[in-house]
């Protein structure tokens, strides 16, 4: 399964528009689903992004739409969550996040609220975090940097594919 991590749009209070190689890159995957972790921050946004697939978002801590605050996505043998991150402290703590995870039974947990784009396997649970799509700050470095993740799940093997602007990088794990 071709799964599409994205979030921390911030449309149209620190953006635009979702960068043009982005949308490109979404249509030539043609992924399974798309996953967010919210602050689309209001329904353009998450309308612009549902018509590129097939959209599972929850709330950010900047939307004002309505939207649940997680959501689980069955990908085969393996539970992805998403969770925004909000009143996480400090913002993208493992363990407080992990616990989130659990409580959802997920494999993966796909969260932002800080920005900046990372893959962090503990505790058995592989923490997804897109990043910005737009780059938009956060307060994290990674302030500027368009960025967002392809997980492709085969049983418990998870391919994960980490994208920005200047290419991508891959990594693998099992779960």
């Amino acid at each position: 399964m071709k799964i599409v991590c994205i979030g921390d749009f911030h449309i149209p209070d620190r953006h635009q528009k979702i960068p043009a190689w982005i949308t490109k890159k979404i249509e030539e995957e043609h992924p399974d689903k798309i996953v967010s972790p919210g602050d689309f921050t209001n329904e353009k946004t998450f309308s612009a992004v549902q018509k590129l697939g097939d959209l599972v978002g929850v709330k950010g801590n900047m939307d004002w739409i309505e939207l649940p605050e997680h959501a689980v996505v069955e990908a085969g043998e393996l539970k992805i969550g998403a969770f925004h991150g909000q009143g996480i402290v400090p913002r993208g703590d493992l363990v407080q996040l992990g616990k989130y995870a659990k409580r959802m039974k997920a494999n993966i947990l796909v969260h932002g609220h800080t920005h900046a784009l990372s893959v962090e396997k503990k505790d058995g649970i592989l923490f997804v975090n897109p990043g910005s799509a737009t780059g938009s700050w956060g307060g994290s470095s990674e302030q500027g940097r368009e960025s967002f993740i392809i997980l492709e799940t085969e049983g418990r093997k998870v391919r994960v594919r980490k994208l920005v602007k200047e290419g991508e990088t891959e990594e693998t794990h099992e779960l």
